[in-house]
């Protein structure tokens, strides 16, 4: 069915809206938290819809191999498995797969799974029918995500199959036996950093007449700068009678500056992940809840946000409970993270007919000292991590591998991840080496919940 967008509000490319699926509709800025094997790690499906979430991401890599698409079918499709009765969202699973350097060629992917070390095939076809199987609200085109920085080559090719597999997924998904009449496919352009690509990408793939477009392969490693230009190229060729889904983005100024671009979805791990490291996010900025200079503060984590699910509990507890490693605290802070930042879209959304950004932009004014300067320090240390990655390593990738690095050949590196059994991962997802000083964090999939 094609989702439509019904405008509400605009004010430059910012814009407003609603969007229309078989089930139901959900308003714009919509953000969605990430439930990659069915469930948003530490809540239920009664704690989302307490929070007012509309939409909710899963993954299909992982939900086709435990518990398997033909057993989330047979139970009802993903939102009945769950009990959650709002809207959801599935991923192709393409980004997990080529983050394993997979066997890839014109006609898909093999990869091996990252829970027993099998084999598995997945073309665009079968990402649709799996994903028809699993049942979400969307569904996405499988695409080929290239690393980047990529060189000229790589990107160019990814662009190309990108195309032809969209419209093989299209194909197969419209000669689906009654896919058509209960999801909504979108299509993503790719591109890199080239907005010739980007532009060329946006082009081919709106041909292809898709219900919604996505904008993927941003946000994986760039600078904010590089990243929104080839956004606004991707986005200039996409309808505007339809939703523009923005993939992997979750931090509040990054939000910000993709819905003045006319972006409409998005979906992070941003919030949770931090939970469970204990970071918080606030009015004010980033707390890092394990600093002793918490220990005995009565605040509660954001004052200036009193709604928020865990007001009632100090800062100085709810640190005590993530040192003790007390399941309690991380599920109030997912709780406290996930509702401060759909409270910060709902501000976005809710700015009146004319939107009024200057206070969102003020804000974001500071957010840039507090956030995107220290993320920009990070992505320069992860670089360096990167480029000194040798055999012997003790890491983990993006991905959520854990392993020991065997051989280096070039971009790509082998993992020992268990005996006799070892993984070829592009190099630049190499997330932490353990064998560094200093303590260890738990590290997850990129879009684990």
């Amino acid at each position: 069915m094609r989702s439509e967008f019904r405008l509400s509000a605009t004010d430059g490319g910012a814009r407003t809206g609603t969007v229309t699926t078989p089930r139901g509709t959900f308003t714009t800025p919509c953000f969605m938290p990430v439930g990659t094997r069915g469930a948003v790690r530490h809540l239920s499906s009664v704690d989302l819809a307490d929070l007012g979430v509309e939409v909710v991401l899963a993954n299909t890599y992982h939900l086709m191999l435990r518990p398997g698409a033909e057993v989330v079918r047979r139970h009802g499709g993903l939102g009945a498995f769950a009990a959650w009765d709002g809207l959801t969202l599935t991923d192709s699973g393409g980004y997990q797969i080529f983050s394993l350097q997979p066997k890839v060629d014109d006609e898909g992917a093999v990869f091996r799974s990252t829970y027993d070390g099998s084999t598995h095939r997945l073309t665009p076809e079968g990402a649709a029918t799996v994903q028809a199987d699993l049942g979400a609200d969307i569904q996405m085109a499988l695409d080929v995500c290239p690393a980047l920085p990529a060189p000229d080559r790589a990107l160019r090719q990814a662009v190309d199959r990108t195309a032809d597999w969209a419209a093989r997924g299209r194909r197969a998904f419209l000669g689906h036996e009654d896919a058509a009449g209960r999801q909504c496919q979108f299509g993503i352009v790719q591109g890199g950093l080239d907005e010739a690509l980007r532009a060329e990408s946006a082009e081919r793939t709106v041909e292809v007449a898709f219900d919604g477009y996505a904008v993927g392969g941003l946000s994986v490693g760039e600078t904010r700068n590089e990243m929104l230009d080839p956004l606004s190229a991707a986005v200039a060729g996409l309808p505007a009678d339809q939703p523009r889904y923005f993939m992997g983005l979750g931090d509040p100024a990054g939000l910000v500056e993709v819905v003045a671009r006319g972006i409409d979805m998005f979906d992070c791990v941003l919030p949770t992940r931090h939970a469970r490291h204990g970071t918080v996010l606030t009015t004010a900025g980033r707390l890092n809840l394990r600093n002793a200079r918490f220990a005995d503060d009565d605040l509660p984590l954001d004052p200036e946000f009193p709604a928020s699910p865990a007001a009632a509990w100090s800062r100085a507890y709810l640190r005590h409970l993530l040192l003790t490693d007390e399941p309690t605290g991380r599920r109030l802070l997912t709780l406290h993270n996930l509702a401060w930042l759909l409270d910060f879209v709902g501000r976005l959304r809710d700015r009146g007919p004319a939107m009024s950004f200057l206070p969102i932009l003020l804000m974001f004014a500071l957010l840039y000292f507090v956030m995107i300067r220290p993320q920009q320090k990070r992505a320069r240390e992860h670089r360096e991590l990167v480029a000194s990655v040798s055999a012997g390593d003790e890491v983990v990738t993006s991905a959520g591998i854990f392993g020991v690095v065997s051989e280096v050949e070039g971009d790509v590196v082998w993992l020992e991840v268990a005996k006799d059994l070892e993984l070829k991962v592009v190099k630049g997802t190499v997330e932490r080496r353990f064998t560094e000083p200093g303590p260890v964090e738990e590290f997850e999939d990129p879009i684990e919940d």
